[in-house]
């Protein structure tokens, strides 16, 4: 069943139409969680370029969201999206009428007959989670809804203090939420607010369904922590605390005697995928303090494998390297339309972005 899953996960992406809601990031080729963390930084760094102005970053979190798929309503938007209509009543037979039952040890619970939501463990479910999802769009132009499957952000870019478009927004999503049979967990819910300016003014809350949502100075966005300094101490911290622990691991299959090139392979695969996770997005815009810590983990390992290992700083010059040209071939990347090409008789060069911060101009998009 999970190979069939797959085969009609493959053709569902395949045949997606390119007018697809650009800021969903999962289930699309050439799209990752650099892309969607990029994106948002990207977006607020512009915008806190320009004078008198704050950016507030509200993270969403769902109740349950794969469980609370309507399917009827899922094959409306199917069929909106121009799917086959067989396609779309195979869907719908497949997530109704499904029976479910608990096991503990020889007793077996009556069967429960579910006709909401998508199989647990389901190959499926986070790309129809997705497509259900796609109508989820903001309403107005100074604000952004960028998705990772369920992991949801509004990003509300504010100028001269007139927060009313972005608090607008925020209601249209909770009007949203109720038409589609989707809770927004309050509680988890959490709201970050970026502002620079030296006369910082107090910013009154954002209240869902009557309570207040909780205001943070930092949070783990899609695996990497943001602060509203938009500093990556934070990041950088946590990230080497992970890869000492795996130090630790390194050093005892040294001890048992594996071989210089397993114990290199060990560390591409355990410690420096921690390191180098999504890099693109947050290492050129780290301090030098910062970068020293990463590389002293780098160093280490070197000792042990005894091996030349590469330095961070390579790592993520060839990783924005790849990735912007992976950007320019890729006409529907809502990255694409920062690459401006200069005249013809320069081909292969770029127009620089504007920025006047050092903040920006040490953005993935600038470098």
């Amino acid at each position: 069943m999970k190979c069939f899953e797959r085969l009609v996960k493959d053709h569902i992406t395949s045949i997606l139409p390119d007018t697809l809601d650009p800021l969903q990031f999962a289930y699309r080729p050439n799209r990752s969680t650099d892309d969607a963390i990029a994106i948002t930084l990207h977006t607020a760094l512009t915008h806190l370029d320009k004078r008198n102005t704050y950016v507030r970053m509200l993270f969403i979190d769902y109740s349950s969201a794969f469980n609370t798929i309507v399917p009827s309503k899922l094959v409306i938007k199917l069929e909106t999206l121009g799917l086959d209509p067989a396609l779309c009543n195979w869907v719908l037979d497949f997530l109704t009428g499904r029976p479910q039952v608990v096991r503990v040890g020889n007793n077996t619970s009556t069967p429960l007959i579910l006709n909401t939501g998508a199989p647990q463990g389901c190959v499926l479910s986070p790309l129809l989670y997705s497509l259900f999802t796609h109508d989820c769009v903001a309403k107005h132009a100074s604000n952004s809804i960028i998705k990772f499957a369920d992991d949801t952000t509004v990003v509300g870019l504010i100028t001269n203090n007139d927060e009313t478009a972005y608090r607008e927004e925020v209601r249209a999503l909770g009007v949203w939420c109720q038409e589609n049979n989707l809770s927004l967990n309050v509680n988890k819910t959490k709201e970050m607010i970026v502002d620079f300016r030296k006369q910082e003014k107090e910013h009154p809350p954002i209240h869902i369904d009557g309570t207040v949502v909780e205001k943070v100075e930092s949070f783990k966005f899609l695996g990497v922590h943001i602060t509203d300094k938009l500093n990556w101490t934070t990041h950088t911290d946590s990230v080497v605390k992970k890869a000492q622990q795996r130090l630790f691991n390194l050093r005892r299959l040294k001890k048992f005697g594996l071989s210089p090139k397993s114990l290199t392979n060990f560390y591409r695969c355990t410690i420096e995928s921690i390191l180098s996770g999504c890099i693109t997005a947050w290492y050129g815009n780290c301090s030098a303090h910062n970068r020293k810590a990463l590389q002293r983990v780098v160093r280490t390992a070197q000792r042990i494998t005894g091996g030349k290992l590469p330095a961070l700083q390579d790592t993520y010059t060839t990783r924005c390297h790849r990735k912007a040209k992976k950007i320019i071939k890729d006409n529907n990347h809502p990255s694409h339309c920062l690459f401006t090409p200069l005249s013809s008789r320069r081909r292969g060069q770029y127009r620089c972005i504007k920025a006047g911060t050092k903040r920006l101009k040490n953005s993935f998009y600038l470098k």
